[in-house]
């Protein structure tokens, strides 16, 4: 497997999770809090590909400790994402980097089939979530067609997903374009609080910026360039791909399972356990 699709699958693939049995001992927020979280003025580094520059009641985890974010959240571990959330938790943001290449972005987007695809894909993905004895989420539909800036070079948008209680998640994804590669941000959200936390993570964005070197004007003839467009992104980016032309056999039903949920389960840990957004 490349390393382009190996690092499309970290976001992607859902896995079961125990909990160490020692944290147990001590509140999950007081475990979260504990964290070694970086704030103001410090800066984050993402991936050492780019840099966010803390402001205000923003806060940054490493990739390490992002692991540890998690898996506290009952979350699979992973050592290649990084959180971005205000100190009092009301959203929060995970960061990834994919090394696919420079990602063309001429390419007109369709967000009814990109749409209709998703739903296809989250049919199976309900249907493994069930074999995999996980909570059931629908995909009711975008709150946020995609929607591409070509100043900004951000892919954005927004999906509307529906548990069995009948609660509602939002998740909101963006896709910045770097020269070698795309960086994946998804903000948590609830559909209540949508504008104002998209309006404060769009803010944060403000501040971030690829490395020197790493920027989407800075390609030179001869670099990677990836293999899809900005609608593949959507639908998981170069691991979508390679499921849909069949190379990793059952590879879609794990997408389907995740791509479009990620987030949700945590968003639900945060409401569960500690019902209003701590100050």
């Amino acid at each position: 497997m490349n390393s382009a699709l190996k690092a499309g699958l970290l976001s992607f693939t859902v896995i079961f999770v125990s909990i160490d049995p020692a944290a147990t001992q001590t509140k999950p927020m007081d475990q979260i809090n504990s964290l070694p979280w970086q704030a103001a003025p410090a800066v984050g580094d993402v991936a050492s590909i780019a840099k966010i520059r803390l402001n205000g009641s923003l806060r940054f985890l490493d990739a390490p400790n992002t692991s540890r974010f998690l898996q506290l959240n009952g979350n699979p571990p992973s050592d290649r994402q990084y959180t971005l959330a205000p100190r009092n938790y009301s959203w929060f943001a995970i960061f990834g980097f994919d090394p696919s290449g420079y990602v063309k972005d001429d390419e007109k987007i369709n967000p009814d089939e990109l749409l209709a695809t998703l739903k296809e894909s989250n049919k199976a993905g309900i249907e493994e979530r069930r074999r995999l004895r996980l909570p059931l989420l629908y995909l009711e539909g975008w709150t946020v067609t995609p929607h591409y800036d070509l100043q900004t070079k951000r892919l954005e948008w927004g999906t509307r997903l529906r548990a069995e209680d009948n609660s509602i998640v939002v998740n909101y994804s963006t896709r910045l374009l770097g020269r070698t590669g795309v960086m994946k941000a998804i903000l948590v959200s609830s559909p209540d609080s949508l504008q104002r936390d998209l309006r404060d993570f769009r803010s944060a964005l403000n501040a971030f910026d690829f490395n020197a070197g790493q920027r989407y004007s800075e390609f030179r003839t001869g670099d990677k360039v990836a293999e899809f467009g900005l609608a593949a992104l959507v639908l998981g980016g170069a691991a979508a791909v390679a499921a849909k032309s069949g190379i990793f056999k059952g590879l879609f039903k794990l997408l389907a399972v995740g791509a479009i949920a990620i987030g949700a389960a945590i968003m639900a840990f945060f409401k569960r356990l500690f019902g209003q957004p701590q100050t």
